[in-house]
Parts: structure tokens; C-alpha cells; sequence
């Protein structure tokens, strides 16, 4: 019997995008949030925390704080996974040993805020292009994939609960100025993080339950451009079947979608989600042009 091979399915351009994206934030860190003492969440702030009290430089720290994380994750999280977290990990090191060695000096006299501003610019767009890209700076993203698989509890209860605690565990020795500094780094990290992974441009899903389906998805088409889908459905009440229709179209076309399908049937039931994503047709690529002769 022929031995079943195992691939990675492995992208050199995830590789170096990945790379690019823990030099950015690795950036953030040493220049921002180490000489302006501002903390962090997660494995990043547990090495500033060791740096702080005992020296430690955290490209040395980031690897020891990991290996047991990785040792627990190796049993559970697919090879995948662990290849691009553990690259990731190794890759962040790396810069941070290199960014320490770099005689650059951002000269903002010490300003707190400007400093919570850069550390969240560069930490969350360098973040966000390691998630968007499916890697991670490993540490705790691990501990919280293995709570939400064996304990049913949201990575982001998890990943909120660490940070929180590793925050308060800051204060040992940051004071109560820099903490709050810290938060506005915080939040504005998380932001950029989203903006970043999840892109600026967002569509939106829309779902439309009527009696005129046919009429509408019609309009839609020839008035928007936009695909439709029919989906069949049951009324949980009536127990009638219905086709309901579900389209997705750029928030610049919302308004005019509602207003067709309300000029159509005003009693119609519409849903809209918002899309952080949409591949296809009209979005990452042009839709072929209709031309109107008038």
C-alpha cells in the first residue's frame, strides 16, 4: 500500500508577506512601546514584562515564552497552522533582535500619545497583514483555539481575558498614566488590525422575502447589474414556501436597492449584513459594462 504524503500547501508569498508584516510590527514594538514604556497584551506583553524586571531582551523571550505554547498546540492545531504560527514566531524574534541593534531614533520627546498613535499604527497594520495572510505571532492564539475547541469558549473571551490579565500585571512597573496610554495603543492597535485583515472596502449581504420575487430579482438585475440567488424557504408560522433572494451589492447601491424593491412591493421583508469580504464578479474583478442607447 502506497504511504499517504501529507502536504503543507505551503505559499512563498504568505511567507514573504508574513515576514513583511512582523517586520512592521516588531517595528512598533521596540520603537514605540519599549522606549516610551508603553505595554502590551498577550506573549508580547509577558516579554516586556520580563524585559522590564529582569532584563530579558524580548527577541530571546518571545522563543522561550512560545516553545511551551507550541508543545501544547503541536498535539491539536493542524500542521499548517503550526508551520506559518511557528515561522511567525521565529520571523518576529528575528526583527526584534535586529530592530534593537538599529541606531535609529524617532525623535517625539517622549509624547505618550504620539506614541500610543505610532505603536498602534505600525503594531495593527503589521498584525493585520500577518492575520490577513493566515499567519500569527504565535503565543496565545494557541491557547485560545485549544478553549474554544475543547471547551466551547470564544477565542475572543479568551484572547480578552489573557490580555487583561497580563495588562494588570503591567502595572508592576508601569504607573497609571502610561496604563492609560497603554488602552488608547490598545484600542487603536485593535482597529487598525481590523482595517487591516479584513480590507476598506466592505459590500453588503442582502436577503429579500417576498411575494414578487421573480418581479424583483428581475429589477435587480437590470437595474443594478447585480447576480441573484434564489433560496427556498419555509415559513417557521405559516409553513408556506417561498423563494427568498439573496444579492450582494456595495453600500453605494444600498439605498437605490431598497427603494426598487419598496417600489415594487412595499410590504417586502429585507435583511442586510454587513460583508466584510466579497470575491467575484463586481468586486474584485469589473463586471462586463451594459450600454444603454437613448
Amino acid at each position: 500500500m502506497a504511504e499517504k504524503q501529507t502536504h503543507l500547501n505551503i505559499s512563498m508569498i504568505d511567507l514573504l508577506v508574513i515576514a513583511l508584516g512582523t517586520a512592521i510590527y516588531s517595528f512598533g514594538i521596540v520603537f514605540f512601546n519599549i522606549y516610551n514604556h508603553l505595554a502590551d497584551g498577550g506573549v508580547t506583553g509577558i516579554t516586556l514584562i520580563l524585559r522590564a524586571l529582569f532584563h530579558i531582551d524580548p527577541a530571546y523571550s518571545t522563543i522561550l515564552v512560545n516553545i511551551p505554547l507550541f508543545i501544547i498546540g503541536y498535539r491539536f492545531l493542524g500542521k499548517k497552522d503550526m508551520f506559518y504560527t511557528l515561522y511567525g514566531t521565529i520571523v518576529l524574534a528575528i526583527f526584534l533582535w535586529i530592530w534593537q541593534r538599529v541606531p535609529i531614533v524617532i525623535n517625539i520627546d517622549h509624547d505618550l500619545l504620539l506614541s500610543a498613535i505610532g505603536a498602534g499604527l505600525f503594531g495593527g497594520f503589521g498584525c493585520g497583514i500577518v492575520y490577513r495572510f493566515g499567519g500569527t505571532t504565535g503565543g496565545v492564539d494557541i491557547v485560545a483555539r485549544l478553549f474554544e475547541r475543547f471547551k466551547g469558549i470564544q477565542m475572543g473571551q479568551t484572547l480578552l481575558t489573557i490580555d487583561v490579565i497580563v495588562l494588570l500585571s503591567s502595572l508592576v512597573y508601569l504607573d497609571i498614566r502610561q496604563m492609560a496610554y497603554t488602552l488608547i495603543y490598545v484600542w487603536i492597535f485593535s482597529v487598525i488590525v481590523n482595517f487591516t485583515q479584513q480590507g476598506a472596502y466592505t459590500a453588503r449581504g442582502i436577503l429579500i422575502i417576498s411575494n414578487e420575487s421573480n418581479t424583483i430579482s428581475t429589477a435587480i438585475q437590470d437595474e443594478l447589474s447585480r447576480g441573484v440567488t434564489f433560496l427556498n424557504a419555509e415559513g417557521g408560522y405559516s409553513h408556506n414556501t417561498k423563494q427568498v433572494i439573496y444579492c450582494v451589492v456595495s453600500p453605494s447601491e444600498l439605498h437605490s436597492l431598497k427603494q426598487l424593491v419598496e417600489s415594487i412591493d412595499k410590504e417586502a421583508f429585507i435583511s442586510i449584513i454587513d460583508v466584510n469580504e466579497a470575491i467575484g464578479e463586481g468586486f474584485t474583478y469589473k463586471r462586463p459594462k451594459k450600454f444603454k442607447i437613448l
